[in-house]
Parts: structure tokens; sequence; C-alpha cells
């Protein structure tokens, strides 16, 4: 992409990280499977880059039923072994297990609250948080918000939810508005 529109400074070196800058971080998400892939996706970045679980998204809804939970729970030690041997995701048996746990969490949040969404967004009070961030050095890796949605989580027996990760899930589902003021989502958003 050679336009000029200015962007937040991390979206500038890919072609990829372009199209998901431009197109989908930080729009609001309320569909649960998608917010389900999304909380997998940030977990698996956990120690990489971004850029690498975006590049291997496709992979991951091939290899994950697409991120059907009720397939997801019936994975079992054959299907563990494909995973680890599938090179087109993150070969990682802690992320991977994790996944088949945290959908089962994931189930068990969507019996009590009749939605994933419905859970998830009470984190920001059920509307997006919109910062006036003018640099990336204003941007924190966790805020409170991020804090007690990790701890009530993980209580529920979700894995690799830390704080970070799941502000970065709050920022990729639009939870927060951190586009840059500069940057020309910002306000479209």
């Amino acid at each position: 992409m050679t336009d000029q529109k200015n962007r937040c400074a991390w979206s500038t070196s890919d072609p990829l990280y372009i199209v998901y800058h431009d197109r989908e971080w930080g729009v609001p998400v309320h569909d649960d499977r998608k917010l389900f892939e999304m909380l997998i996706l940030e977990g698996a970045q956990a120690g990489l880059s971004w850029i690498t679980v975006l590049k291997k998204r496709e992979n991951y809804r091939k290899a994950f039923n697409n991120f059907d939970a009720k397939k997801i729970i019936k994975y079992n030690a054959k299907k563990i072994a494909q995973l680890m041997k599938n090179e087109g995701i993150i070969r990682n048996r802690l992320k991977i297990t994790g996944t088949i746990r945290n959908a089962n969490a994931f189930l068990a949040v969507q019996k009590e609250f009749g939605s994933f969404d419905k859970y998830i967004w009470q984190f920001v009070g059920g509307k997006p948080i919109v910062n006036k961030w003018k640099s990336l050095k204003q941007v924190a890796p966790t805020t409170p918000e991020s804090d007690a949605m990790s701890k009530d989580l993980k209580k529920r027996g979700f894995t690799f939810v830390g704080s970070t990760i799941c502000y970065a899930f709050m920022q990729a589902c639009g939870m927060v508005n951190d586009h840059l003021t500069t940057c020309f989502r910002y306000k479209q958003i």
C-alpha cells in the first residue's frame, strides 16, 4: 500500500499490518466466535510479535475449526499431536492445550452470562474507552480494566490471559480506541 494516510506508527512496516490496522484493529467486536478467536490469538502471541500470529491466522482458523469452541473442547491427545506437527501454527504444547482449556471456560461463561460478549464488555461498562494518545509512548501495556479482566478470566479457568494480553485483546476488539489522535482511523472509530 502506498497511500499517504497518517497511521499509528506500529502499522506501517508490513502490508498485512496495514490492512489489519485499517480494517480491523480497534473496531468494536460483539460476535462471540470472533471474540474467542482474538482471545486465543492474543494468547498465542505471548512472547512473540503480533505479525507472527497475524501471518498464521488463516492457518489457525483451519487448525482450530474456525474457533468453534464446541468442537475444540472435544480435542484429544491425537488431535493435540497433529497440532504439534502443524507448521502453520505456533507449535507450543502449553498454548495448544490452553486453547482447549479456554474453549471450556468460554462455553461456561456463555452459559452463565448468555454470551461471552455480554461478559467481556462489562469490563469497560459496555462501551469503548476512547483515549486521546498523541504518541505510542503514552499507551500503557495494562490498565485497571485489563487487570480486572485478567484476574476474572483466570478465576474462571482461562489461561494465557495476563493483563498485557488482555489489554492487547481490548485494543484489537475495540473495547478501547488506542489509535493515535493523528491516525486517520481515530475519528472513524
